[in-house]
């Protein structure tokens, strides 16, 4: 693994300042792909394309893939037409020369593609771009192994040699009929070993076995659980009539898990749009900016239901207010953090609402009373007066107690209604809670005092 020191990124720039070109080209020839992406994350715009020109086309192509979407765009728009075409989608995979140009204006895609010499190539860059983004049409690739069920084993094997030759990892060896259904998969082993004679058929050695697979019509996230679940390196996509389209590899569904991860986080964090650290001032405050409008009126709203009671006849309460809010914002991040967690996983349905709620309620019952006895003993030993001790304990339990609910029941709504869930981790259920525990706070104290 690179380490990227601050002297060997200085090395760097000084060997580019220099125009030491063989010197550079030596050192990155050695790294892997990801150590160069990573490299010129580090660098400036010119500087990148300075060490693009320098690298081998393969390696080049594949330094592509590993970069970010910004970066990437900013390289691919110092080459032609012809020189993605040719250089660039020509060494990789489909899905990644697909996922590469989807985002380029429409005119610039046809260009690229009318200058890809192979038709079979080109037909199939058009048809994953075609896809929806977030599909598991988006993310198969066209290159995989299959071979006929009516094949001999020394046909089969000649077969795989001639397909193998374009693909970089074979995961996996489908079987199809001559209507290029799916019907199984074959094993080396099965097919070195397996088989008593090189005039076997295949029919009689693959596994016959039902095949997990996707549409490519199904969400990404559904990819991503069936691979997890029965521990795939590849998933086989279909069409309604069970014909091989393709298939999906553990490193792509990876990558959707961490880009799901990163939004999640991100939402969680009341930053409504997915954005990274290098970009415009602009897209960050708009991004940013919602949620802290929406904070800023609840924050309006909570002053307004402090001045809406009277607290000047027991001031005492103004001392407990960030208490409340606080107390209610936690447990209700809390209960939100871990529904979204089981509905992300499938240990919780949205069918389960009463049932999850009862739990939670149980969760807020204990929560809420041993908190409230704390803070009951706490207040009494500091001499805040019995009223107040009170009125601060019972309706901490109550603060509790709702927010557990509340944290429970909005991302269940949500999910049921196609939102994405983790919304409600963020800033929306800590505002709710701080105006809604400030309001029953001051409601326990208002009966309290007309009984002291």
């Amino acid at each position: 693994m690179l380490e990227l020191t601050k002297d060997y990124l200085e090395k760097l720039e000084r060997a580019i300042e220099a125009g030491k070109d063989d010197e550079l080209r030596r050192e990155l020839v050695e790294l892997h792909p990801a150590d160069i992406a990573e490299i010129f994350d580090e660098l400036e715009g010119e500087q990148n394309s300075y060490l693009y020109r320098l690298l081998p086309k393969d390696l080049g192509a594949d330094v592509l893939v590993e970069l970010d979407d910004d970066l990437r765009d900013k390289l691919l728009s110092s080459l032609t037409s012809r020189e993605i075409a040719r250089e660039v989608l020509d060494r990789i995979d489909s899905d990644d020369a697909a996922d590469m140009i989807s985002e380029l204006p429409e005119q610039k895609i046809e260009e690229i593609i009318s200058h890809i010499e192979d038709e079979a190539q080109a037909s199939d860059l058009i048809d994953l771009l075609n896809y929806e983004e977030g599909t598991a049409g988006a993310l198969m690739a066209k290159e995989l192994v299959k071979v006929n069920q009516n094949w001999t084993v020394s046909q089969c094997i000649r077969e795989m040699r001639r397909q193998a030759a374009d693909i970089e990892h074979v995961y996996t060896i489908y079987v199809v009929d001559d209507q290029e259904k799916l019907l199984g998969k074959l094993s080396l082993k099965k097919l070195f070993f397996g088989s008593p004679t090189t005039r076997s058929l295949i029919k009689d050695i693959y596994n016959q076995r039902e095949l997990q697979a996707v549409l490519p019509e199904d969400d990404v996230e559904t990819v991503v659980k069936i691979m997890e679940k029965y521990d795939l390196v590849a998933l086989p996509v279909i069409n309604e009539a069970g014909q091989l389209l393709g298939r999906i590899t553990f490193d792509d569904a990876m990558d959707v898990l961490r880009e799901e991860s990163d939004k999640d986080y991100q939402l969680a964090s009341g930053i409504s749009e997915d954005v990274e650290s290098d970009d415009s001032v602009w897209m960050l405050t708009r991004a940013r900016l919602p949620w802290l409008l929406i904070g800023m009126a609840g924050g309006i709203t909570g002053a307004y239901v402090i001045g809406a009671f009277d607290i000047e006849k027991n001031p005492g309460m103004a001392l407990f207010i960030p208490l409340i809010a606080a107390m209610g914002g936690n447990v209700g991040v809390q209960s939100a953090a871990i529904v979204v967690q089981g509905l992300a996983n499938k240990s919780v349905k949205t069918d389960q609402i009463a049932k999850r709620l009862m739990k939670e309620l149980g969760v807020g019952l204990l929560n809420g009373l041993i908190c409230a006895a704390i803070i009951l003993l706490a207040s009494m030993v500091l001499s805040f007066g019995t009223a107040l001790s009170l009125t601060v304990s019972i309706a901490l339990l109550a603060v509790i107690v709702f927010a557990a609910l509340f944290g429970t029941f909005i991302p269940l709504v949500l999910d049921k209604y196609n939102i994405d869930a983790a919304l409600a981790t963020g800033p929306f259920i800590t505002t709710a809670n701080d105006i809604i525990g400030l309001i029953i706070y001051f409601l326990v104290g208002g009966m309290i005092s007309t009984m002291f």
